[in-house]
């Protein structure tokens, strides 16, 4: 059994993640395997201690950060377990949750993954594997430290969701362990919901009768609580789950065929106007776009600016001061000659909004690329050295950063919306992010503690505007503890109340990532309701966090956050 630990200063980074909020725990342990992570849990269920499960801690939701109780960390179970191959052809590996995602490219790339313990079977398929065209899995959040296991718990996605959609159609199989310490062995396919109704059959022997929610999901890019559908199946419950229904002790991927041919072509516009009525032109005519990505006039003022000032970034081509903003497509393709033809399409896109095919930067090798990626990547990276600037004269205050997003219909009117909302308020601000999916993130960048607590209820606005769209409150960082009050705007107190009920269909002492998603007192009055004990853990302390807001205040050590899982 992995040992508990108590909690000591030794441990402080334990209790923080890329969100840059602080919360508290009494214990931590780090196991390395499925039968640790069900005794530790087995030990804690009686006295129903909380228990916060954590990996890499990149999120930007609070989701990894404790709530009180239990820390139970999964980045040293990071072994990959094997590989598989089906009658078609395709190639699933299986992985332990603590697995790092850029470990896990580098092995596929390399032909290097790690093969300790593996069967006869997954070794064949290994060797098939190898002798075919390179392999690879396509979520790809931007910081690539992230692990699996977290990216399961807040379905992440990044750029190139646009084309290979988020983690969720990529997963093939889980295992979880619930509070108890028994298991459920769930795989693609094999076990499916009756309209709203989901029956489970545990490996301990028990039946579970589970009452989905009854929301309709919005019809765009989306990661605000669980996911739910008629006749779904039973796996995607537990993908975006944020860490409250069960523990992920292993996940099987579905890897996908690496493009032949990649090219990335950055256009620039003297517009926004024209730069979103370009991405609405050329989203129906590409069919091998995997990105579609934009960066406004305030992101590319403050590149400008950090090229001036920094020689971490003196390297970067120029921007000339006639551009407004930039849009930044990835094209995935199986030849040259195809990707020649999308690239034709994006000239006539840009030709028909009246902006020049020459004000683009076309990147067809791997160095051209690398380029464009330090460009794309050095956006965010710039405005977190701007706050970090100004931290330095008011420490209380950081970048508020949203995560919203709209149908294809709306992407004109949520724009307008960001945009007048935020000249209204006075606030600076910078934009970037997936405009393919209708997804932008709108950095608030606070001056003073007005424009601090201006940007927060600016936010909250937003979730409301954007719910009247049809659209998410998070679209790829999950919900966490931050977020829980947007969750409450999109979906309405009867629906909260129903996804608290199937929790604790799951979990009945609602031990198990308190505070994600839900309000402690929901939970525990819903108990109470039932006859049961609110739990020893009612007065776990409260993280040090505004629910109502994106963001919280970054603590003074907290490390730069990214905008992946």
């Amino acid at each position: 059994m992995a040992q508990i630990i108590s909690f000591g200063p030794e441990l402080e980074e334990y209790v923080r993640d890329e969100s840059r909020t602080v919360g508290e725990a009494d214990s931590i342990s780090f196991p390395t395997s499925e039968d640790d992570v069900r005794d530790v849990l087995r030990s804690l269920h009686a006295a129903a201690v909380p228990v916060t499960v954590q990996g890499a801690r990149t999120g930007l939701a609070a989701g990894a950060v404790p709530h009180g109780g239990h820390v139970m960390n999964l980045s040293r179970m990071d072994r990959v377990l094997g590989l598989r191959q089906d009658d078609d052809g395709r190639f699933y590996v299986r992985v332990q949750p603590g697995v790092v995602l850029a470990n896990l490219r580098k092995q596929l790339a390399g032909k290097s993954l790690p093969t300790v313990g593996w069967s006869d079977e997954s070794l064949a398929a290994l060797d098939a594997l190898y002798a075919g065209p390179e392999q690879f899995f396509p979520t790809d959040p931007t910081e690539t430290s992230a692990c699996i296991g977290g990216m399961v718990a807040c379905n992440a996605s990044g750029a190139r969701s646009y084309g290979y959609g988020p983690v969720r159609p990529h997963v093939s199989a889980l295992r979880v362990v619930l509070a108890d310490g028994d298991v459920l062995s769930l795989a693609r396919g094999q076990v499916r919901a009756s309209g709203r109704a989901l029956r489970l059959s545990t490996e301990g022997g028990r039946e579970l009768e589970l009452h989905l929610p009854t929301y309709q999901m919005p019809r765009t890019k989306n990661a605000s609580g669980y996911y739910v559908a008629d006749d779904m199946d039973a796996l995607d419950l537990f993908v975006g789950s944020d860490g409250t229904l069960g523990v992920v002790t292993e996940v099987e991927l579905a890897l996908t065929a690496a493009p032949a041919v990649v090219w990335g072509i950055s256009c620039f516009f003297e517009s926004e106007e024209a730069a979103l009525d370009f991405t609405c032109a050329v989203r129906p005519t590409l069919a091998r776009a995997a990105a579609i990505e934009y960066f406004d006039a305030g992101a590319l003022s403050i590149l400008r600016s950090q090229r001036e000032k920094s020689a971490a970034f003196s390297s970067l081509p120029a921007v000339d001061e006639r551009f407004a903003c930039c849009v930044y497509l990835e094209l995935d393709c199986e030849s040259e000659g195809e990707a020649t033809a999308e690239l034709y399409a994006i000239g006539d896109a840009m030709a028909a909004v009246g902006a020049n095919e020459a004000d683009t930067w076309v990147a067809r090798t791997d160095v051209d690329r690398e380029c464009q990626r330090f460009f794309r990547h050095a956006v965010p990276e710039s405005v977190n050295m701007l706050i970090d600037e100004r931290r330095r004269t008011n420490p209380t205050i950081t970048k508020l950063g949203s995560d919203m997003s709209v149908p294809d219909e709306r992407l004109h009117d949520v724009v307008a919306l960001y945009r007048t909302t935020l000249a209204e308020a006075g606030l600076q601000s910078a934009a970037w992010g997936h405009i393919g999916s209708n997804h932008l993130h709108v950095n608030v960048l606070p001056r003073d503690d007005e424009d601090f607590a201006a940007g927060k209820g600016l936010f909250a606005r937003w979730a409301a505007e954007v719910t009247s769209m049809g659209g998410a409150v998070s679209a790829e960082h999950g919900v966490g503890k931050i977020k829980r009050g947007f969750l409450k705007t999109m979906y309405g107190a009867r629906h909260i109340q129903e996804m608290a009920a199937l929790k604790l269909e799951l979990d009945p002492a609602a031990q198990l990532g308190r505070g994600n998603l839900f309000g402690e007192d929901l939970l525990d009055a819903m108990r109470a309701e039932k006859g049961e004990a609110a739990g020893a853990s009612g007065d776990a302390a409260a993280v040090a966090t505004p629910v109502a807001g994106e963001v919280a205040p970054m603590p003074g050590e907290a490390k730069r956050g990214g905008e992946g899982a």
